[in-house]
């Protein structure tokens, strides 16, 4: 999982779509020359096809049964110099669980969605691309085309876990999801054009100043950061081996009521995600001394098992690693999910109190 941390840039696309770059953006579409609304492609051929592009008319009764079993977005619109193209994916199911979830309103999540810079990733090795609103109450990851179809596949069960865990009041550590989107644009006056899937996050560390940050998985092959001696910034991101060292002198315990939630929260997030083929998930866990707290979150859940066999038969296929390496070992959900359990309890201990041990013997 790759993580962020701030560095303020201009964003291109971003940019582009938020026109003036005034602090607070007109939500409409003044000064387009024209605006075009329509319900998208089927999942399949949303993710991938390319915008922004002229729609094949279909028959009368094929579009209208498309329109109504398509549960994607799309939004075009030009001025005199660009064509922009939106779309929206699950956008009615993303629209409803944010109503769930979130404390602020959708007109806020779309003014914070205006405003965004460049992130630079830190301790991750996959390369994406990272985005910030300025207000840092989101991130924005640029997905990969086999992650946009992996993450469609599993949309729907997402927002019934989510939904049902929000309405049932279970607990889940899982960083939510709360909307994927295909933007572009193509200018016709320099013939300049960019298009990117992205996918919107909560800032789990937002309105905090974390003192150490971890990226946990429950592996120990190469999850080992060199870091300074005695460097405890935020800037680097510790992994698994980072944790195990830093425990021996200085564990990190919490509550035992705060222990059974995590536990509970864990456990029920990887049975649910092992469950539908998810593996390469992590625990991002940062310590607030301001606070005294830690704040965790389950982070980078789009990546299937399947999605990994596809990817190893191609590189191995292809040759792309030589003879310098030999492809990692892929995992099975299942057994990722057990050792990352197993892991989470570990590294986390647990403070007695006068409670503990009560009723055992009874």
């Amino acid at each position: 999982g790759s993580k962020i941390s701030n560095s303020r840039k201009s964003t291109g696309v971003l940019s582009f779509f938020r026109g003036s770059g005034t602090r607070s953006p007109d939500l409409s579409l003044q000064g387009a020359d024209s605006a075009h609304y329509q319900v998208g492609q089927s999942a399949k051929d949303g993710a991938d096809s390319h915008g922004p592009e002229p729609q094949e008319e279909a028959d009368g009764g094929d579009k209208q049964k498309k329109q109504l079993s398509n549960p994607h977005v799309e939004l075009q619109f030009s001025d005199a110099n660009a064509k922009f193209y939106c779309r929206i994916y699950y956008a009615q199911e993303f629209h409803k669980m944010r109503e769930e979830i979130m404390e602020s309103s959708e007109e806020g999540f779309i003014r914070s969605l205006s405003h965004c810079v460049n992130w630079q990733a830190r301790g991750g090795k996959s390369g994406a691309v990272f985005y910030a609103t300025e207000d840092d109450r989101f991130i924005l990851k640029q997905m990969p085309r086999l992650e946009v179809q992996s993450f469609l596949d599993f949309a729907p069960h997402y927002f019934s876990y989510i939904t049902g865990a929000v309405q049932q009041k279970r607990p889940t550590a899982l960083a939510k999801i709360l909307g994927v989107y295909r933007i572009g644009y193509k200018n016709s006056q320099n013939n300049t054009e960019k298009k990117l899937d992205l996918l919107v996050m909560e800032n789990l560390f937002y309105g905090r100043k974390m003192a150490q940050v971890f990226d946990l998985k429950g592996s120990l092959r190469n999850r080992n950061v060199k870091t300074d001696s005695g460097k405890e910034s935020c800037d680097v991101v510790l992994l698994d081996e980072n944790l195990l060292k830093l425990v021996r002198d200085n564990p990190l315990y919490i509550r035992s009521h705060c222990k059974s939630v995590l536990r509970a929260s864990i456990h029920s997030d990887a049975y649910f995600l092992s469950s539908h083929l998810i593996i390469d998930y992590s625990l991002l866990v940062g310590r607030d001394d301001t606070s005294d707290e830690l704040v965790v979150g389950i982070i980078d859940y789009i990546r299937t098992f399947t999605w990994d066999k596809k990817l190893e038969m191609v590189v191995k296929s292809t040759g792309i690693l030589g003879g310098q390496g030999k492809m990692p070992t892929v995992v099975s959900p299942e057994l990722y999910r057990t050792r990352f359990c197993e892991a989470m309890d570990k590294y986390f201990l647990m403070v007695p109190d006068h409670w503990t041990g009560l009723g055992v013997n009874c």
